[in-house]
């Protein structure tokens, strides 16, 4: 519909063999076009391309656009072609002559001119063919070439990095050990450290099928935020600080029962019928009896460092937690482990707190509130709603940790008298879960389809975003100089507002594309936000907690943008281009695109031996995976050989659509990776692309000026046949061109994921009679 807007002749050659020529131009598009715009219908004859086309008449529409519907246009070419050549000709010899001789009635041929004494072959009689050969250009003068020199490879370079960065790393750790104001904050600085230097090890070693199921159980861990809530509640001087508590303890149970129910779904998707059967609920017995001898030891008050050592083995069970998604013969133990290390961390920290009854009483009410609204939530959500409920319970964090850093503010027995490791954690943590809280909103809206997708584009983005950091910077600045409560209330609440604001700006600048991308930096957030509540509170297993997500984040988002050869700041801040961007123009592919129909398809999977299948957000728009994981029985059954190519950054979230197969019960030992499978296309006879576009587009190997350039995408085009299902010949959200659409071993079959789905399994099962 844009480039009707911007194009002067549209031109239009769609045909479907045995069917009528589908409408690629509507008339709302043809109401769009410039006065005096062309349509040219080749596809007139089957019902047209253009909707207002009128077969054998040239039609004028309101609007001013001439309407071509020619039917007989191959007639009409002999007599064009003809009227052209006789015109070059006329034109030519009119320019064999001179035409300055002042002479008339007398035809003169110029000698000088290459063109005409070329074609001269007889002149008076005399034979002038061949031409003379002209005479050679005059040498050119050449500058003496520059000996090349040669580059010397430094082999020198890499290790001097190497060493300036160990040397500034080793700097920073001395400068924050020599500025500690205590050994707490040594202590608790050593335990950050070591923490983050684990999760990144532990992060990384989780499989890539298995990183949506790790987005949901940090989820659930991140919940911790809710023994901040705990302190307020136990500790509560008046009735806003009962209240913060109340929130903060709340809003984070709903992340622990909500995300370990959801984490649990999403692995028992991948069991196999085959599988052995499994007797995880048997570690209830260890759980159950850790606890128990934990609180007979905490309550007989003779071990009184028992609840330290409660708290650090809660805190490696939560590592274990994630380190169990490595497989998944180990995902469900994960899981497990990661439940009963935040149960174990919430009894440690009530035996540390040692409340009263009545607000034992008022945390336990709070915390079946909020297990009750996260069972609720948790099995409701399915797996087309993933993204969206992730980003949801990030929010619920990011509240709850912002909510437990002010109430732990206005709780201090004198503010003035709070250090500066208090302050700053404090604001820290109130600064990053605002961020966190609004970000998390505005990706749940876009996700969920209750907010354009497309980026918000303000006037003087980058400013405003300067502007609002500077300010939420003077207000942390503020908060700081240890000022009398009612100041650094209000400069705290100045800080949480522009903080908001800013995440909210910051989020919805960014387009619904780079949601994946979005939902990784926030979980990354919602780490740091507990680590600055573990500085805040004094509580190692915060930090180390917080720690672990953060670097959980941080890692898949550096996935992710590896996936697409993006930067992160290019994501966060806006816009689309990758590292590997030329400066040049784009190219431009010329070419049509053959359109094929269901049984065209159906023919060529049948007669395929090996078949790779790509998937993209498409098919979970449109649910399509229930059908295709019929269709790909029996194929598999016939004894043809199907698998499943993943890109990093296919679907909405990390791993999103390894979930969704899962869910319909595809095996997932032939799902495979982008680089396990992207070799194996050369020797593939069918790949079929569903609901892709931009991860199997070539121009990012082939076009070093694209948008999408240097892009690892899947080669999908080597395949020896390569069949697109889209809704449309549409680009992709990059905006970017698709040359494979028009490659000569392409062919393109336009719908919905889910019917075209349906309609291709009905006609296999035909085929095989099954």
């Amino acid at each position: 519909s844009k480039q009707c807007e911007e194009v002067d002749i549209v031109i239009t050659t769609a045909l479907i063999p045995g069917r009528k020529a589908p409408v690629m131009i509507t008339k709302d598009m043809v109401a769009k076009m410039k006065s005096g715009s062309v349509t040219v219908d080749l596809a007139a004859e089957a019902g047209g391309n253009v909707e207002t086309t009128v077969p054998d008449q040239k039609i004028v529409t309101d609007n001013g656009v001439t309407c071509i519907g020619y039917t007989d246009l191959p007639s009409r070419l002999p007599t064009t072609s003809s009227s052209l050549y006789s015109n070059n000709i006329s034109k030519f010899l009119l320019s064999a002559g001179p035409h300055t001789t002042k002479e008339s009635s007398y035809f003169h041929i110029d000698h000088e001119d290459e063109a005409v004494r070329g074609m001269l072959v007889l002149e008076k009689g005399k034979m002038m063919w061949p031409a003379p050969l002209p005479p050679p250009p005059p040498p050119t003068e050449t500058k003496a070439s520059e000996e090349t020199k040669e580059v010397a490879i430094d082999y020198r370079a890499p290790y001097m990095e190497g060493a300036k960065t160990a040397g500034y790393f080793a700097t920073s750790v001395l400068a924050f050990g020599g500025l500690a104001p205590d050994p707490a904050f040594s202590s608790m600085f050593t335990t950050f450290c070591l923490s983050n230097v684990i999760g990144v090890q532990v992060v990384l070693g989780v499989s890539h099928a298995l990183h949506s199921p790790l987005m949901a159980v940090t989820n659930a861990i991140s919940g911790t935020t809710a023994l901040g809530g705990m302190h307020l509640l136990a500790h509560s001087n008046n009735s806003a600080v009962t209240a913060l508590g109340a929130l903060a303890t709340s809003l984070s149970t709903v992340n622990i029962v909500g995300g370990f129910i959801v984490t649990t779904k999403m692995l028992d998707m991948f069991k196999r019928p085959d599988d052995p059967p499994e007797y995880y609920h048997l570690y209830g017995i260890p759980a159950a009896t850790t606890l128990g001898l934990y609180g007979a030891g905490a309550l007989s008050g003779k071990f009184p460092e028992i609840h330290a050592g409660a708290a650090t083995l809660s805190g490696l069970l939560c590592i274990g937690g994630i380190g169990g998604l490595a497989s998944q013969t180990t995902a469900r133990l994960g899981a497990v482990s990661g439940q009963a290390g935040v149960a174990l961390g919430v009894a440690s920290t009530l035996g540390h707190l040692s409340p009263s009854i009545g607000s034992t009483a008022a945390i336990a009410g709070w915390m079946a509130l909020g297990g009750g609204a996260g069972y609720y939530i948790g099995n409701r959500v399915e797996p087309t709603s993933l993204p969206q409920t992730v980003a949801a319970f990030h929010s619920l964090v990011g509240l709850a940790a912002s909510a437990a850093a002010i109430g732990d503010y206005i709780n201090a027995p004198d503010a003035k008298q709070l250090d500066s490791v208090h302050l700053a954690s404090i604001y820290l943590a109130s600064v990053i879960g605002s961020v966190t809280f609004t970000g998390s909103l505005v990706a749940f809206g876009k996700l969920d389809g209750r907010l354009d997708s497309a980026p918000l584009k303000l006037a003087g983005r980058d400013q405003i975003n300067l502007g609002l950091g500077v300010a939420t910077l003077g207000a942390g600045a503020v908060v700081m100089g240890a000022p009398e409560v009612g100041t650094g209330i209000a400069a705290l609440g100045g800080a949480l507002t522009t903080s908001g604001i800013l995440g909210w700006h910051m989020t919805a600048s960014i387009g619904g594309a780079d949601m994946p991308v979005v939902i990784t930096v926030l979980n990354s957030y919602s780490g740091w936000a507990l680590c600055a509540e573990g500085f805040m509170l004094d509580m190692p297993i915060l930090t180390t907690v917080g720690a672990l997500i953060g670097c959980s984040g941080a890692a898949l988002t550096k996935i992710m943008c590896d996936a697409m050869n993006r930067d992160i700041l290019s994501v966060i801040l806006g816009g689309y281009g990758t590292k590997a961007t030329g400066g040049g123009e784009a190219m431009q592919f010329e070419g049509e695109a053959t359109m094929v129909n269901v049984d065209d398809v159906v023919k060529l999977l049948t007669e395929a031996e090996s078949v790779i299948i790509v998937p993209g957000y498409g098919l979970a728009v449109a649910k399509g995976q229930y059908p295709l994981k019929e269709m790909v029985e029996s194929l598999t059954n016939a004894g043809k050989k199907v698998r499943f190519a993943i890109h990093p950054v296919a679907g909405r979230m990390p791993g999103q659509l390894n979930v969704l197969l899962a869910e319909a019960g595809v095996p997932y030992d032939i799902v495979e990776e982008m680089e396990e499978i992207n070799d194996d296309f050369d020797s593939t006879d069918i790949a079929l692309v569903i609901g892709a576009n931009d991860t199997v587009n070539s121009a990012a190997e082939d076009d070093p000026n694209s948008q999408i350039a240097g892009m690892p995408v899947l080669r999908v085009w080597k395949s020896k046949q390569v069949i697109v299902m889209k809704r449309s010949l549409a680009a992709g959200y990059a905006g970017v061109d698709n040359p494979v659409f028009i490659k000569d071993n392409t062919d393109m079959l336009l719908g919905d994921a889910k019917d075209t789905c349906e309609k291709l399994a009905s006609g296999v099962k035909e085929f095989y009679g099954k």
